[in-house]
């Protein structure tokens, strides 16, 4: 599998004010007190992904906004991270199977998401999610369906997250064009970053 053209060392400034990084792996890291105790009681598979999720964070805060990069994350509703003293950040992690990615804005809400494309993709989830293109997508080979789909759900989550919403909030909703790599839903604008990423990774921030 090619690797992410954004991996893992530089933070990537993907509109003024919005940072993202990326990472591939959960290698053990010594990790922040607040963050320990938050994966306390957690599997050890998940612990380990949350800890590399909540580094991969705290290392984009360092090189962005460095005042912030101690601060304890807090979970508002839906799990919405923010943190505890600094609510003019937006903050988002996501990861999957492995590949991590964080992102920051500055005075607004933001989400991210990273997809691995699905071995088996099931047709009603197609049809569940997918709505302008559907035939131009089902028109694809398997691996190419699969890593389109991944794509439009990336954007779909990511608009959630922004949101603060989660799955509460439908992200089968989100309206994605096939092939599209940016647009608008409700009072977010998302991006898919096709051009910074081969692994599909998309980002939502809030309109001001």
């Amino acid at each position: 599998m090619t690797p992410a053209r954004a991996a893992a060392t530089d933070a990537v400034e993907c509109e003024p004010g919005i940072w993202f990084m990326t990472r591939q792996g959960t290698a053990p890291a010594p990790g922040h007190p607040d963050d320990l105790a938050d994966a306390s009681g957690l599997a050890d598979w998940r612990a380990a992904e949350f800890l590399a999720g909540r580094a991969l964070l705290r290392e984009l805060l360092a090189a962005t906004v460095p005042e912030a990069a101690d601060d304890r994350v807090t979970l508002g509703r839906n799990g919405k991270p923010g943190l505890a003293t600094r609510p003019d950040l937006g903050i988002s992690i996501a990861h999957d199977r492995g590949h991590l990615a964080a992102c920051v804005a500055v005075g607004r809400a933001v989400g991210i998401d990273v997809q691995l494309p699905a071995e088996k993709l099931s047709d009603g989830l197609v049809r569940k999610c997918v709505r302008r293109g559907r035939e131009r997508l089902d028109a694809l080979p398997h691996d190419d369906r699969a890593r389109e789909f991944a794509w439009i759900w990336t954007v779909q989550e990511a608009c959630v997250k922004a949101e603060g919403s989660g799955l509460a909030g439908g992200p089968w909703t989100v309206d994605v064009p096939v092939g599209e790599t940016s647009g608008r839903w409700k009072g977010f604008r998302w991006r898919s970053l096709r051009d910074r990423s081969d692994i599909p990774l998309s980002c939502a921030w809030e309109l001001l």
